[in-house]
């Protein structure tokens, strides 16, 4: 099962539900994390950056997410020691650090984190901070993958997609974008109506495309609307039009 933490999120609710904490709002959930973190909590301090870093119960602040990321991290909490690696990656609350971002990936990755997995392997795919090492990559995106993790499904896809490390081996990775979109990844999704749309179901494709623009990036909403303007096809020249309305005005 995928260990994905989201504030809000179903995982997220249920770790929550692990510490004794029941609130009525984001901000007494933050309180009461807040209270445990203090006293040394290392599933508390996790928990607590994934709301300063989503900016959910509390102000966003990546600063404070960081520190209490690395407070958990040195208490050997996994997802804080992935938590670190992104926030290395990304530039939160300190100046982006790809090695060192790689370094605490490839722990949480080590350890059997799902997500430390995926990302890990982010990294081993374009050579960010390491050597690039696409049999490596594809080792972990498999990893995570085999744990239900539908972004890594999505990219073990496109491994068999594109040949990379691997033959290509189309039906397999149907099945894989299958698995994914199914799993929820947006581009998993994408992927899936691509090849949907390729095969001539225009109906499912539209389907899937719909599915995705509910929850993919805005800069990835933006390409993909560019590019469905121009099909033939009258459904998606809507979709198109429903995806530039969704874009924020800042992203345009």
């Amino acid at each position: 099962m995928s260990t994905v933490l989201r504030s809000g999120s179903a995982a997220f609710s249920a770790a929550l539900h692990t510490l004794d904490i029941s609130a009525d709002s984001d901000e007494a959930a933050a309180a009461q994390l807040t209270t445990l973190a203090n006293e040394g909590n290392a599933a508390a301090q996790a928990l607590l950056g994934r709301m300063y870093i989503d900016g959910q119960g509390v102000a966003r602040d990546t600063t404070q997410a960081l520190n209490w990321f690395r407070l958990a991290a040195a208490q050997g909490h996994v997802m804080a020691i992935n938590g670190v690696g992104a926030c290395l990656e990304h530039g939160w609350g300190t100046p982006p650090d790809f090695p060192a971002a790689a370094t605490n990936y490839r722990l949480a990755a080590e350890a059997g984190l799902d997500e430390g997995q995926y990302h890990y392997a982010s990294l081993l795919r374009t050579g960010k901070g390491l050597a690039r090492d696409l049999e490596q990559a594809f080792t972990f995106y498999n990893a995570a993958a085999a744990q239900g993790h539908a972004a890594a499904m999505n990219m073990v896809g496109r491994f068999y997609h594109e040949g990379w490390a691997v033959e290509v081996n189309e039906l397999t990775a149907i099945e894989w974008y299958r698995r994914s979109a199914e799993g929820g990844d947006f581009r998993g999704q994408i992927s899936y109506a691509a090849v949907l749309a390729e095969q001539g179901d225009i109906d499912a494709s539209a389907l899937w495309l719909r599915e995705a623009m509910k929850t993919a990036l805005p800069s990835v909403l933006g390409g993909l609307a560019d590019s469905l303007a121009d099909s033939p096809h009258e459904v998606f020249q809507r979709i198109s039009l429903e995806m530039k309305a969704r874009i924020p005005a800042a992203f345009k």
